[in-house]
């Protein structure tokens, strides 16, 4: 089938959710992809930070083949090892005690909330149910991470949502005492904001949630869904701020493009959660796990750690250097979750490095995102680099 029809049969099949240029992709090898044309693009968004060992790695492939040869599917009404392979593995390299598993980050949102709320109920606080979130994020588009979302055009056709939620101004420390009292049960945020524009935490704001939190007994969730698992150079984007949560959600790159999600808990929300409490038919799947360990394990290597610091730096050094100083506002972010933002609207940008091979995608209207795959080289950056100048030229 050629890509016309391709994009003809969408048109009449698929419900009009996304919005998608007329490109029809066939494969990758690394950090690159190709259409069914041939033609070649280097992928500075890497499925929008979830390809992060690079387009069908090796390693990953063998591992997911194997699995998918030998078992895929018995649900979780029964044991399989390579669940407990990942569980193990997150445990021991995090905060956590137990882990959740789902399978997007939204139900990893869906799944902190339901825990938090539990938390409260099993310690004989059943009223204390307000979540405060901040502006700018992004917590997902099912019903109640949705409710922590604040954007309007994301919100106004499926209202009303849950209730008893209350926002807050991000990196306000101010804000955040105003707010959270003793009627908080818990308190989401992101250690460095992806759809809000690329903006990292402060120390002080991070400090403080960890402190008010602690002062009311809220439950504090750190939403790592497209931050974490080595995206900001070190293995969880917290660990920058020496502050640890409650609650860890994560997805995006675990699995390398497969469907996963995990809600991390310590062992003071561990120990309310009972059988019953939550649960998803496809969570930790055999597959999909023989594949995230596989992620895993090159992501928590401290040579692959270095490097995504190392090539952060030079991102940050290019873009500097390279762009047009007066359309550029500011540039953030951490390791390879890097953001642009501009004087202009980000869109045409894109577009005009998309006909030029690169792939970027926007963070809101005015901000260039960059989330390429971690095995990204300098050569790679200083390319995807100037066909951006020129695009802005």
């Amino acid at each position: 089938m050629d890509a016309h029809t391709i994009i003809e049969n969408e048109a009449k099949y698929i419900a009009p959710t996304y919005t998608r240029p007329e490109i029809v992709f066939s494969h990758g090898d690394g950090v690159y992809v190709y259409d069914t044309e041939g033609k070649q693009y280097l992928d500075m968004t890497a499925g929008i930070a979830v390809v992060s060992i690079g387009h069908s790695d090796p390693d990953w492939v063998a591992a997911v083949t194997a699995q998918a040869g030998k078992l895929t599917h018995v649900s979780n009404l029964y044991h399989t090892a390579p669940a407990v392979e990942l569980a193990q593995r997150l445990v021991e390299s995090s905060f956590a005690d137990k882990v959740y598993f789902c399978n997007s980050g939204a139900e990893a949102n869906e799944g902190a909330i339901k825990f938090a709320r539990k938390y409260q109920y099993m310690h004989g606080r059943p009223e204390k149910r307000e979540i405060v979130y901040f502006s700018g994020a992004f917590h997902g588009r099912t019903m109640g991470a949705l409710a922590v979302t604040p954007r309007e055009k994301y919100q106004k056709p499926f209202k009303p949502l849950m209730p008893q939620t209350k926002m807050g101004v991000y990196n306000d420390v101010s804000s955040a005492e105003a707010l959270i009292d003793g009627t908080t049960c818990a308190v989401i945020v992101e250690p460095i904001q992806g759809e809000g524009g690329i903006v990292p935490a402060t120390q002080a704001f991070i400090t403080r949630l960890r402190q008010l939190c602690d002062q009311h007994d809220a439950v504090l969730i750190f939403d790592e869904v497209q931050c974490g698992v080595g995206r900001s150079g070190t293995l969880w984007a917290h660990e920058a701020y020496s502050v640890q949560p409650d609650i860890m959600s994560l997805a995006k790159p675990l699995a390398n493009g497969l469907p996963i999600g995990t809600t991390l808990v310590n062992e003071k929300i561990a120990k309310c959660i009972q059988p019953g409490d939550h649960a998803s038919t496809f969570a930790g799947g055999a597959v999909v796990c023989a594949g995230a360990n596989v992620v895993f394990d090159k992501v928590n290597d401290p040579v692959l750690l270095a490097h995504v610091r190392q090539m952060g730096e030079v991102l940050h050094d290019l873009l500097a250097s390279k762009l047009p100083s007066e359309k550029v506002v500011e540039i953030r972010g951490r390791g390879l979750i890097m953001g642009v933002e501009l004087t202009e609207a980000a869109a045409p940008i894109v577009a005009k490095a998309r006909e030029q091979g690169v792939l970027l995608v926007g963070a809101g209207l005015n901000v260039l995102r960059f989330v390429p795959p971690l095995t990204i080289d300098e050569a790679q950056l200083s390319h995807a680099v100037d066909v951006i100048a020129a695009s802005m030229a």
